[in-house]
């Protein structure tokens, strides 16, 4: 195939499993992460195993400008992209108050406003393609408030609520939006945001990072609005929706208390 596919966080996790099945698919790739070593590593697996084109670029969403630098990159390499897959983020644990404002800023800017930068600057060349995908990755914290991860929470609903609004934009256009609403998942997430003291519980409820991919690009491609892998993640999400608020919210608290 000739199209790219541009994915953010794509060294370790959800992002490189999706890299991987993608690749299998024939899709030359865009791979965009923090660490040039995953970057460096993956590629390398990829061209050594499939008959594709891999480009990557190592760079912070965190910082000002860095969906620029991944435009630029793309556009410098005159690569057509038909695929963007938003999944670079994370989150933090902990009482809002009493964890770091600048951290927190930093994942809102990664969360959120480098997908918005990323999914503003793209959208005319998705545009050019015959056919084109927007995967949106959010989480099932997005449909319910959760306190002490009160602002990861309000940034998958907003990546959640962005996407569908953005799928009804673009509908008579060749640009297909879908968000993507992992539940646990076995990648890092809870080491990385400082939840080992609820590690044991997670690993309970974990799914495969492969698992989820495939669960994603199936749904993509097949133009879903919202994709929840796992039938156990698609009842929360369910009964977050129509179970009353005050009563989600206070499980949420105990499963995810200090």
């Amino acid at each position: 195939m000739e199209g790219y596919a541009l994915i953010t966080g794509a060294g370790k996790g959800i992002g490189r499993a999706m890299a991987l099945q993608l690749a299998q698919k024939g899709y030359n790739l865009l791979l965009v992460s923090r660490s040039e070593t995953d970057l460096r590593d993956l590629a390398r697996q990829l061209l050594a195993e499939y008959k594709i084109k891999v480009e990557y670029l190592a760079a912070d969403l965190s910082l000002d400008n860095a969906a620029s630098t991944v435009y630029n990159r793309a556009a410098q390499l005159a690569v057509p992209v038909s695929i963007l897959i938003n999944n670079a983020g994370h989150g933090l644990w902990g009482d809002f108050e009493q964890l770091d404002l600048q951290a927190q800023t930093g994942m809102m800017q990664v969360n959120m406003n480098a997908l918005i930068e990323l999914s503003h600057l793209f959208i005319p060349l998705l545009k050019t393609q015959k056919q084109a995908y927007i995967l949106n990755v959010a989480s099932t914290a997005a449909y319910q408030a959760v306190p002490t991860l009160a602002v990861y929470a309000a940034t998958k609903a907003f990546v959640l609520s962005f996407s569908r609004a953005l799928r009804l934009e673009l509908k008579d256009t060749s640009v297909s939006v879908s968000c993507l609403s992992p539940g646990p998942t076995d990648t890092g997430f809870i080491k990385r945001a400082g939840m080992e003291a609820v590690a044991d519980l997670a690993a309970k409820f974990n799914m495969d990072a492969g698992e989820v991919a495939g669960t994603a690009l199936k749904g993509m491609f097949h133009k879903k609005a919202e994709i929840i892998p796992g039938l156990l993640n698609v009842f929360s999400a369910f009964g977050a929706r129509h179970i009353p608020k005050a009563f989600v919210e206070r499980i949420a608290a105990n499963l995810y208390k200090r």
